[in-house]
């Protein structure tokens, strides 16, 4: 389980060093508070569309991941709209883009 002590950029960069490993490309589309920023996760994947994954707490403040846009793949524009909106409210927000061609990407708690 992730420990809620860990600062947000350590977690996104040891995400990234996961994906490597996974050989799964990624990229920071945005930057948010190195601290205790919330997390995005944009999921691509390849001709069917993305995925949304987000980081955020609970009633009991516990993080945990939910799928905003559902667990189906949505067309990218939906994605990008619904990223541009939640940037517009918290801009504190990391947005991580995952490219995953097999769909099999499952961010770690």
């Amino acid at each position: 389980m992730f420990d809620e002590g860990i600062k947000t950029s350590f977690w996104v960069f040891a995400e990234i060093k996961r994906c490597d490993s996974l050989f799964l490309p990624t990229a920071i589309l945005h930057k948010g508070d190195a601290d205790r920023g919330l997390v995005l996760i944009k999921q691509y994947i390849a001709g069917k569309g993305c995925i949304l994954h987000s980081r955020k707490r609970n009633i009991e403040g516990k993080l945990q991941w939910s799928h905003p846009l559902g667990s189906s793949a949505v067309i990218e524009k939906i994605a990008d709209d619904y990223i541009a909106r939640e940037l517009s409210y918290d801009e504190d927000l990391w947005i991580m883009e995952v490219e995953d061609p097999k769909g099999n990407y499952i961010p770690l708690a």
